[in-house]
C-alpha cells in the first residue's frame, strides 16, 4: 500500500458550500438548477478549489473548467475529489445487449430557456427500484471484473466521468439530486468492495453501498411535512461517513494500524471529473433536451473504442440507438416522429413485448409475442423512407465512409434478440454471426410491404404461394428469425460443406439472408412450410432440442418440466397431412440446418450432392443353428449382468438408503446390548445417522445446484449466477470430498476383500 493518507478530509461548513453553489450559479456555460450545485457542493472535499475553477479569470469568463470537444457539443468539468457515498452508478451503455432483471430507469433531457443543461432526469418507478436498480449494478459488475486489489493498494488513480442527475419517482415520491457515475462504475464497485472488506462476496459489497447511500431498507421514507427525502437521505450518508471516520481514528492511531484504516483511508474519497456544462454546436442535429446526453454517450464510446473496447454487440447497440435518436430529433424521415419514438421505445427495451398490440394501428393487432416484437422492428426500421437516413447517421457515429446490407444487418442483430438473450445464450454468438451475414434482410424486405398479423403462420402459405408479397415478407422475417435464434441458421462458411448433418453441416455454401430470400420465394412450397412451421413453434423462453448437446439435453431432462411439452423443430414433409416427415417407426425427423438450406434451393442441393446408385446387398438367412446357438451365450450374459446390477441397486434402495432401521437383533446384537442402547446410543448407531445426514446434505447440494440452473436464465447475462470465486472454493470442498468418500470406499473394499480370503467358503448370496 503506496499511499494511505493519515488523516481523512474533513466535513466542509455550510459556509464553504454556498461558496460553490454561488460561483456555479453565476458561471455563464455551467448551466444547473440550484439542487444540482448543493449536490455538488455536499460530494465535493474540496469546495474552496472547485468555487476557483467555476469563478471566471480575466482571460477567460468561463473560469478554469476543463473544456471537452465532442461530436455536436463542448463539455465543460470540473475536476475534484468527491466522497465515496455521494456517488451513484449510472446507466452503463455495454448493459444496453444484456437482459436485467431490473430495469433501467428512462432518460430525459432538461433545458432552461431553450439550452440545454448538464444533467439528465432518471424516472424510476418507485424507491425500491431505485434501490434494486443500484445492488444490480454494483453486483453485476463486481460479479464481471474487480479492481480491489488495484483500489487497495494505490486508490483509485484515475477520474470518473460524472455528472448530476435528477432522481425522479412515477408513484409520486418527492425526486431529489445526486451525482451519478457514466464511465469508472467497476472503479467505483470494486471501492465499495475493498470496504466491504476481503472475504466480502459482490452481493455483500452491493448490500454495503444499498445501505451506505439510501439507509436500510424501510428506515427512510418521505413523510409529509418533514425534512424533504434528498435531505433525509444527504444526512444518513454524512452519519454514515462520521462513523467511518471515526473507525478510522481509531485503528490508524494503534501501535501497527491494521487492514481497516488502509481498506477505509482508500476508498473515502475518489477523484471525478464532474461535467457542469454543455454547449450544442451550431447546426446540431439533436434537439436541446437530447445535447447533454448524447455527448456524454460520445466520450463514454471513444473511451470504450480507444481504451477499454466494449464487445461488437455493445458497440453496435450504441450505434443503433443513437443513429435511431438522431433520425428522429432530424425530423428529416417521412416517419412521423410518434411512430419513430414507439420503434426507439421497443428497440431498447423500455416498452414491453406485451404492450406491442396497442402501438400498432389497425383493425387487427399483432399478437404480443417476442417474435411479432422482431417482425415489426425488422419492417418499421428497413422502410425505403428510413433506411438510408438510419445508415447515415450510423456511419457518422460510426466513422465509416461506407455501410453495405451485412453492416446494418450486424446492427440489427443485438436489438431483435433482446427478449430471448439470456434463454438462448449458449447460441448467441452462433445467433449474431448469422446477422452479420445479412440477417433476415432481403432484396423483398427492403421493399414496401405490410406485417400480416396471425395467431398461425401457416394461415400465410397459401396467399404467399399466390404471389402475396405481405405474406412472404412476413414469413421470411418471422421464420427466418425464428431459425436463426434457433441456431438452424447460421453463417454459412466452407468448412460447414465438410460437417455431417447431424453437426451442423450444410449441402452448399450462400449467405444467410440469401437463404432466407430462396425460402420465402412464391413457387418454393417447401421453403415456406419450413418458415411458417419454424415460426410457429418459436419459443423465447428456451431452446430447442436441435440446437442442444446431449449433455444440455441430459441437465434439462434432470432439472426441467416433466409436464412441458419437448420444444423441437421438425422436418417438412409436403406429402403429409400434418406437413412433418416422418420415419419409417412413425417418428417425427429432427430438423436440421442441412434440411433449412437444402429446401431454400433443392436443384442446387441435389447438384451438389446427387442420390448416389442404390445398393442392393446379397440375400443370405437372418439366423443360422450355429448363430443362434452362439448368440444368447452373450446375451444372457448381458441380461444377467444387468440383473444382478438392478438387484444390487434394489438392495440399496430398500437398506440404507431410504433411511430404514432394521430391528437391533436383526443384525446381530445381543438382547442385553439393546437393553443398553435405551440410554446411551452406540457409535454404529450414530454412524447410520451420520451416513444420512451425508446422504441429504449431498442431495440438498444437488438440488440447490439444479435450482441455480433453473435461475440462470432468469438472471440473465449481465452477471454469472455464481461467481467465480464462489465457484472456486465450492470446487476445493468438493474434490475434498471426493476424496474423502473415495479413501473410505477403498478402505471398506479392502476390508471386505480381506475377509473374504480368510473364509474357506464363500457364502452364497441369500443364504
Amino acid at each position: 500500500m503506496s499511499n494511505v493518507d493519515p488523516v481523512l478530509p474533513s466535513t466542509s461548513s455550510d459556509a464553504d458550500l454556498a461558496k460553490v453553489v454561488d460561483a456555479g450559479s453565476a458561471n455563464p456555460v455551467a448551466l444547473l438548477p440550484k439542487a444540482a450545485w448543493q449536490a455538488i457542493a455536499r460530494a465535493t472535499t474540496g469546495p474552496d478549489a472547485v468555487a476557483v475553477q467555476l469563478r471566471p479569470t480575466g482571460e477567460e469568463a468561463a473560469g478554469l473548467l476543463m473544456v471537452e470537444n465532442v461530436d455536436g457539443a463542448t463539455l465543460h468539468s470540473v475536476v475534484t475529489r468527491v466522497h465515496l457515498s455521494e456517488f451513484l452508478p449510472g446507466i452503463q451503455p455495454r448493459t444496453g445487449m444484456e437482459v436485467m432483471e431490473i430495469p433501467d430507469p428512462q432518460v430525459q433531457g432538461i433545458t432552461d430557456g431553450g439550452r440545454p443543461c448538464a444533467i439528465v432526469r432518471y424516472r424510476y418507478r418507485s424507491l425500491a427500484h431505485l434501490r434494486d436498480h443500484v445492488w444490480q449494478t454494483i453486483h453485476g459488475t463486481l460479479s464481471l471484473n474487480s479492481y480491489a486489489p488495484s483500489v487497495l493498494s494505490r486508490k483509485v488513480t484515475r477520474s470518473l466521468i460524472t455528472h448530476p442527475v435528477e432522481i425522479a419517482f412515477e408513484d409520486g415520491t418527492e425526486s431529489f439530486h445526486a451525482l451519478v457515475v457514466r464511465d469508472g462504475i467497476t472503479r467505483l464497485a470494486s471501492a465499495w468492495a475493498v470496504l466491504a472488506g476481503p472475504n466480502a462476496e459482490a452481493s455483500e459489497a452491493a448490500t454495503l453501498a444499498v445501505d451506505s447511500l439510501f439507509g436500510k431498507a424501510g428506515t427512510l421514507r418521505p413523510t409529509a411535512g418533514g425534512l424533504p427525502l434528498g435531505q433525509q437521505l444527504a444526512e444518513a450518508r454524512e452519519k454514515r461517513r462520521r462513523s467511518l471516520a471515526e473507525e478510522f481514528a481509531r485503528e490508524i492511531t494503534a501501535e501497527e494500524p491494521g487492514l481497516r484504516a488502509a481498506q477505509i483511508a482508500q476508498t473515502y474519497v475518489l477523484p471525478a471529473q464532474i461535467t457542469v456544462g454543455a454547449h450544442g454546436h451550431p447546426g446540431h442535429l439533436l434537439a436541446a433536451e437530447d445535447i447533454f446526453d448524447d455527448a456524454i454517450r460520445s466520450v463514454l464510446a471513444s473511451v470504450h473504442v480507444e481504451f477499454k473496447q466494449w464487445d461488437a454487440a455493445a458497440q453496435n447497440v450504441e450505434i443503433a440507438t443513437r443513429a435511431l435518436k438522431r433520425v428522429i430529433q432530424l425530423g428529416s424521415s417521412q416517419v412521423r416522429k410518434d411512430d419513430l419514438q414507439v420503434v426507439y421505445g421497443l428497440a431498447v427495451g423500455r416498452i414491453p413485448v406485451a404492450e406491442l398490440p396497442d402501438m400498432v394501428p389497425g383493425d387487427t393487432p399483432p399478437p404480443g409475442t417476442a417474435l411479432w416484437r422482431s417482425v415489426y422492428l425488422v419492417y418499421w426500421l428497413t422502410r425505403p423512407e428510413l433506411l438510408d437516413h438510419l445508415k447515415d447517421q450510423a456511419k457518422a457515429i460510426k466513422g465509416g465512409k461506407r455501410m453495405g446490407l451485412k453492416g446494418f444487418a450486424e446492427l440489427l442483430g443485438p436489438l431483435i434478440d433482446l427478449p430471448w438473450r439470456s434463454h438462448k445464450k449458449q447460441i448467441t454468438t452462433q445467433a449474431r454471426n448469422a446477422w452479420n451475414n445479412g440477417g433476415v434482410l432481403t432484396s423483398d424486405v427492403l421493399q414496401e410491404w405490410t406485417p400480416c398479423p396471425t395467431e398461425d403462420f401457416t394461415d400465410l402459405v397459401a396467399p404467399a404461394m399466390t404471389g402475396d408479397i405481405n405474406a412472404r415478407c412476413t414469413l421470411a422475417v418471422a421464420g427466418g428469425v425464428a431459425l436463426i435464434a434457433d441456431k438452424l441458421l447460421t453463417r454459412n462458411v466452407g468448412s460447414a460443406l465438410l460437417v455431417a448433418k447431424e453437426k451442423g453441416g450444410v449441402p452448399f455454401r450462400a449467405d444467410v439472408n440469401q437463404v432466407v430470400e430462396d425460402l420465402s420465394q412464391q413457387h418454393n412450397g417447401l421453403g415456406l412450410w419450413t418458415l411458417a412451421l419454424a415460426a410457429n413453434r418459436f419459443r423465447s423462453d428456451a431452446l430447442p432440442e436441435n440446437a442442444v448437446t446431449a449433455r444440455q439435453l441430459i441437465r434439462q431432462e434432470r432439472t426441467g418440466d416433466a409436464a412441458e411439452p419437448p420444444y423441437i423443430h421438425f422436418k417438412v414433409d409436403l406429402s403429409s397431412d400434418d406437413w412433418i416427415e416422418r420415419d419409417t417407426d412413425g417418428v417425427p425427423v429432427t430438423l436440421h440446418q442441412w434440411d433449412v438450406v437444402w429446401a431454400s434451393n433443392p436443384e442446387r442441393a441435389r447438384k451438389a450432392h446427387p442420390p448416389k446408385a442404390l445398393v442392393v446387398p446379397s440375400l443370405r438367412p437372418l439366423s443360422t443353428p450355429e448363430t443362434s446357438a452362439s448368440m444368447p451365450d452373450d446375451t444372457c450374459a448381458t441380461e444377467a449382468t444387468a440383473e444382478a446390477e438392478t438387484r444390487a441397486t434394489d438392495t440399496g434402495a430398500n437398506g440404507e438408503t431410504d433411511g430404514t432401521e432394521l430391528p437391533r437383533a436383526a443384525i446381530g446384537y445381543p438382547a442385553e446390548q439393546q437393553e443398553v442402547t435405551q440410554t446411551s446410543r452406540l457409535p454404529s448407531q450414530l454412524a447410520a445417522e451420520q451416513r444420512q445426514v451425508l446422504r441429504h446434505s449431498v442431495t440438498a447440494a444437488r438440488d440447490a445446484l439444479d435450482r441455480l440452473h433453473l435461475l440462470e436464465p432468469e438472471v440473465g447475462g449481465h452477471t454469472p449466477i455464481v461467481s467465480l470465486p464462489v465457484l472456486d472454493d465450492l470446487h476445493k470442498l468438493l474434490i475434498g470430498l471426493q476424496t474423502d468418500v473415495e479413501n473410505l470406499r477403498r478402505k471398506i473394499t479392502h476390508d471386505e476383500e480381506s475377509g473374504l480370503d480368510d473364509e474357506d467358503t464363500p457364502v452364497e448370496a441369500g443364504v
